[in-house]
């Protein structure tokens, strides 16, 4: 994932997933990219990508509060689960690389799970 491919996707997925109310893009460089998908204006998918550090965080955020992130730092993946947002999870599957539209699908999962629109 770079943050061209990074781009590209924010706008397809944007307009796919018809719940998003809006795209902002925060900052956009030619390696770093920082945009929110928002649901809600306290409910919303913060989307970071860094190239040069080979760093990405896809985070869902409710009320200021991080409520599930998947993050690749310097390669390497883990999750922060809505059940416990402030621990890693390094299992087999808290380690896989996700795409943003991975990564949308699992949110979907948390929302409904948390009965959250």
């Amino acid at each position: 994932m770079t943050v061209t491919d990074l781009h590209a996707d924010l706008q397809a997925e944007f307009k796919r997933r018809k719940y998003f109310v809006d795209l902002i893009v925060l900052e956009q460089t030619l390696s770093l990219l920082k945009a929110h998908l928002l649901v809600s204006a306290d409910l919303f998918v913060q989307v970071y990508r860094n190239d040069q550090f080979h760093t990405t965080n896809l985070a869902l955020i409710h009320n200021g509060q991080r409520l599930f992130t998947r993050d690749e730092l310097d390669g390497h993946w883990h999750r922060h689960t809505h059940a416990s947002p402030e621990e890693h999870d390094t299992s087999s599957d808290g380690c896989k690389p996700v795409t943003l539209a991975e990564f949308l699908d699992e949110v979907e999962q948390v929302l409904a799970a948390l009965d959250l629109p």
